[in-house]
């Protein structure tokens, strides 16, 4: 929207509540919105989170426990952020940037500082991190062909990484160790087979958009070409009309 005259904002020369000014305000605030502030919030929990996981050496319950409850806190924002968003309206380019690293932040410093300290495989770290940096960048490649939605396999998985993560940031022993080690093997699992699933659905994706680019590439040549013959003839049908009219002159 634009500003309007003096004249129309009623002669005071001040710009009308619609105007410039107006919009602009209504940009800034929709920047600052509760799904934003959440996600911001997680974004400053990541150099915490690691703070206290690490404190003592990394094997103090008392600060892992605090780590668990910075970790839990971030989780239950990445619930919260996302659906205010959707069911206020209030998604922004800022959220749609920030709201996925902040997701892959606080996992990504949980894994690698819990492989540092010995207790999860390295494996298992990269496993996780390289099929999530993977697909995100699957996810630009075939954007231009469409948006693959959310399953309900990848929505379990998320739930299995945060359960199994959140199990191994706290101090467990006995039978609970034992019971971590096995939710992450579902983590794990999960992960490997919705990232294929991911890789399936995108080629499929791919595949018809370019089927379709090629259908609608021929029909707009197809009509070019049907749109040709008719105007070479035109010249010819014009002159051989032309010709009777001579001859009669000559006549």
């Amino acid at each position: 929207m634009t500003g309007v005259p003096a004249s129309a904002a009623g002669g005071s020369g001040r710009p009308a509540p619609g105007g410039k000014l107006g919009a602009v305000a209504v940009d800034q605030a929709s920047l600052w919105n509760i799904a934003n502030i959440l996600t911001m919030i997680r974004l400053l929990l990541v150099p915490g989170f690691v703070a206290l996981l690490l404190a003592d050496g990394g094997y103090d319950p008392v600060w892992r426990a605090w780590a668990w409850a910075a970790f839990a806190v971030a989780m239950i924002t990445d619930v919260f952020d996302g659906h205010l968003a959707r069911t206020y309206n209030l998604v922004t380019d800022f959220g749609k940037i920030a709201d996925p690293i902040a997701d892959k932040a606080i996992m990504g410093a949980a894994l690698i500082c819990l492989s540092y300290l010995g207790d999860l495989p390295w494996w298992v770290t990269g496993v996780i991190l390289g099929r999530e940096l993977g697909i995100t960048l699957l996810r630009f490649v075939v954007i231009r062909y469409g948006v693959i939605p959310a399953s309900r396999g990848g929505k379990m998985k998320t739930l299995a990484q945060g359960t199994a993560v959140g199990m191994y940031v706290l101090a467990l022993t006995g039978p609970l160790a034992t019971f971590r080690f096995w939710v992450m093997a579902v983590a794990v699992v999960l992960t490997v087979v919705t990232g294929l699933d991911y890789v399936r659905q995108a080629v499929v994706l791919r595949r018809a958009g370019l089927a379709e680019a090629a259908q609608a590439s021929a029909a707009s040549q197809a009509a070019a070409g049907a749109s040709s013959p008719s105007s070479a003839a035109s010249p010819e049908a014009s002159s051989s009309g032309a010709a009777p009219s001579a001859e009669t002159a000559e006549k």
